[in-house]
């Protein structure tokens, strides 16, 4: 009986995370998984050439496995951070008619410095049917893209010690940002080659679930390790 190939489905997400699964590939490997039992009757000259044979086509199509399979779930290459780099802008309000996208002010504040902290995952996996209702997802992909956006918003003639005041908090937060690559890969890391079982009537949809709730897991603690806003009250 030829082997069951893992499901490799596309999906995406336009939201903070996207989930990747890729289109379903056939291959040599289901030849190769096919079993054969040599006749007694085959005489030791033949035993010989079929098991050269046999080895010639393990090897190529080791070879072509090497080349044409997807990276495997423990190859670390598999967890991609694309660190994007600091955009800043410096903006002027009015302060009896501030712009709709500008935060509100704190009380007693004169100005403000907005940092913004974006993550974006993209999770690919790979689902291997048991039955018509269970199934295994295998992780074997996760790319993160981050970014941060700093504004610092201040009125028309405010006091150099209010501008070098929101200068510092910008400087916190690029500080913060310095190691958040690092970070990210630590994090998406732990996630490639996690496998989990899931049970449903629509084996598509669980597996979508299940990497979208990866993808969650994965902002969520990275957004929460890096948090600068402790640091940020203190100054």
């Amino acid at each position: 009986m030829l082997p069951r190939r893992p499901s490799r489905l596309v999906r995406r997400y336009d939201s903070a995370f996207r989930i990747i699964r890729r289109p379903q590939i056939h291959g040599l490997i289901s030849v190769l998984y096919g079993k054969s039992k040599p006749e007694a009757a085959l005489s030791s000259r033949r035993s010989i050439v079929l098991c050269l044979l046999l080895g010639g086509l393990l090897t190529g199509w080791l070879t072509w496995r090497n080349r044409s399979s997807p990276p495997r779930p423990s190859e670390k290459s598999a967890a991609i951070i694309n660190k994007q780099p600091v955009t800043f802008a410096s903006r002027t309000f009015d302060p009896t008619s501030p712009p709709a996208d500008m935060p509100p002010l704190a009380t007693g504040e004169e100005a403000e410095c907005d940092s913004n902290f974006l993550s974006n995952a993209s999770v690919g996996g790979q689902t291997r049917k048991v039955d018509a209702t269970h199934a295994r997802v295998t992780i074997t992909q996760i790319k993160m893209t981050l970014q941060l956006s700093v504004t610092i918003w201040a009125p028309a003639g405010v006091s150099p010690h209010v501008l070098e005041h929101e200068e510092g908090h910008r400087q916190i937060a690029e500080y913060y940002y310095q190691t958040a690559g690092e970070l990210a890969q630590r994090i998406a890391t732990k996630y490639v080659g996690r496998q989990v079982e899931i049970t449903g009537a629509d084996l598509d949809a669980e597996s979508s679930k299940m990497l979208q709730q990866g993808a969650t897991e994965i902002t969520d603690e990275y957004n929460k390790e890096l948090n600068p806003e402790p640091t940020q009250l203190l100054y």
